[in-house]
């Protein structure tokens, strides 16, 4: 069955996803940040009671003189400094502007969508000090569709995302620049064409925004969805490329998998057998152990499966936990200073995802090259070639693209080497250790991308295999799963028969395996 994302209409369709300091799943995060999903405040009187009394409780401390870090202090290293009660309305301002610095590329629209939806779940927990007309202001960002425009680099983790967040601070007070529906345009612009006034943050609204992990887990919310994709459709590329390549399929066997129980690499395995249509009793082939990279394509693929519940539990507990600082627990009258704006759990995740899903481009890679070749591909053409007998010297086939898909992958496995171990003492030695969640959430978004053009490579050269093997006079017919997928990719990209520029078909391969345009298994 193949599923389109219409964001527009599925955005009418769905029901509002309430915030009331309940959990929130990493897929209604992602359905907001696609524009699947529109987000409402709730309107319970205990939910704005708990937020209020937190704000008062704030308000009351600085009438009596309490001190509060970067409520009535600097910040950071500079939280010895005291700062005049007529200066405190302008501490706020001070910090998302002195950290207006953020270079390189800026996130996606989707990704800005995904920041502020993330930063507002952590806030309706109710212990960050903040008001609900901040929460309000946020949720008109995502009602309107006018996200901030974020640069990705700048943060290391620790105290939070810090820079990143700044401009999130900066939009709702009428600063710097939005995405308003994917446009690019000055915030003051787009607030006076809605009537809108700039909003004017409280004493500790500044610090709540900026002090956590908004970012890296918001990456961490879209890594999370590529990579379980990725594992889907390398399993049906791998039945691909079983079929195409004449092999046993018998190395799934159930009874074989039951001795090594992972439960996700059994996944995988079951997938398969399914795929492949493998009766209970073994045929006799001559080959009695295919190669690795489709023999053991379980034992690869299942490391990521095996590893999908466990980083959602530390992405679900991030993305529903109150991570700045200081909390305020108004309900015992305390102030507590930590250091929950520390994204190690965040850092883990995206490191060991990074060496997990390279590893798919580098199986894809192997089973490409295979293809490709007549000594290993068990009787078809060289490069998979479609063309015709006497035009078989001018025709090259798919040489190029597993060069290319070749070069993905050395890219991806190169880029796996963990950035959580490379903190650095920042901050005049007080952020002395940090997490580097956001580099490692940026690396793996990057490898997942080569990881997609690796899929999309091979994809379109199996494809193109199935088809040659069986037109072979001695093929059986392809089994009715792999049979029916090959017809649905029809329709997207035609058969290679004279060579011609592949590039554009592989992007937009890409962009659909991105979309998670088919739907491949129902576990």
């Amino acid at each position: 069955m193949t599923t389109h994302h219409d964001p527009a209409a599925d955005a009418k369709v769905s029901a509002p996803l309430t915030l009331d300091g309940s959990i929130v799943t990493l897929e209604e995060v992602l359905a907001v940040a696609e524009g699947r999903r529109r987000v409402v405040l709730s309107t319970a009187p205990a939910f704005h009671e708990r937020i209020a009394r937190g704000n008062a409780f704030l308000e009351r401390l600085l009438e009596e003189e309490g001190t509060v870090y970067g409520v009535t202090t600097g910040y950071g290293d500079s939280c010895t400094r005291d700062v005049s009660a007529a200066d405190l309305e302008q501490l706020p301002r001070q910090l998302y502007t002195f950290h207006g610095c953020g270079l390189g590329d800026v996130l996606s629209v989707e990704a800005s969508r995904a920041v502020v939806m993330v930063r507002l779940v952590s806030l309706c927990r109710g212990v960050s000090g903040v008001s609900v007309e901040l929460l309000e202001r946020l949720v008109w960002l995502l009602e309107h569709d006018v996200v901030p425009v974020i640069p990705e680099e700048g943060s290391v983790g620790a105290s939070g995302d810090l820079t990143p967040l700044s401009y999130l601070a900066a939009v709702l007070c009428g600063e710097r620049d939005v995405f308003e529906r994917g446009q690019r345009r000055a915030t003051a612009e787009v607030f006076a064409a809605h009537g809108l006034t700039p909003y004017r943050l409280k004493p500790k609204e500044g610090l709540a925004l900026m002090n956590g992990t908004a970012v890296m887990t918001a990456l961490g919310v879209f890594a999370f969805a590529r990579a379980s994709y990725l594992t889907q459709l390398s399993t049906r590329i791998t039945g691909l490329s079983v079929y195409a390549l004449d092999g046993n399929p018998y190395h799934f066997d159930a009874d074989l998998f039951a001795a090594k129980p992972h439960p996700g690499q059994n996944r995988v395995a079951e997938r398969l057998r399914d795929d492949l249509h493998a009766p209970d009793t073994p045929r006799n082939s001559p080959r009695l152990q295919d190669r690795y990279s489709t023999r053991c394509a379980p034992h690869v693929i299942g490391v990521v499966e095996d590893s999908l519940p466990w980083w959602r539990q530390f992405l679900e507990t991030e993305l529903n936990s109150a991570n700045d600082n200081p909390l305020i627990d108004a309900e015992h009258g305390k102030v507590m200073h930590g250091g929950h704006f520390y994204g190690g759990h965040v850092a883990f995740v995206m490191d060991s995802l990074k060496q997990a899903c390279a590893n798919l481009a580098d199986l894809l890679d192997r089973q490409l090259a295979q293809l490709v070749d007549t000594r290993f591909n068990h009787g078809l053409p060289s490069n998979l070639s479609g063309a015709a007998p006497e035009r078989a010297s001018l025709n090259h086939g798919y040489k190029a693209v597993q060069i290319g898909a070749s070069a993905w992958t050395a890219e991806a496995l190169k880029l796996t080497m963990p950035a959580s171990v490379f903190s650095r003492s920042t901050e005049c030695h007080n952020q002395d250790k940090v997490s580097m969640g956001t580099i490692a959430a940026r690396d793996a978004l990057r490898i997942l991308t080569l990881v997609e053009q690796v899929a999309a490579a091979t994809l379109h050269a199996t494809c193109q295999a199935v088809e040659l093997r069986s037109h072979l006079d001695d093929a059986t017919p392809p089994p009715t799963r792999l049979a029916d997928f090959v017809d649905e990719c029809r329709s997207v990209f035609p058969v290679l028969e004279e060579d011609r520029a592949l590039e554009a078909e592989l992007r937009s391969l890409c962009d659909l395996i991105r979309q998670r345009r088919w739907s491949l298994y129902d576990t």
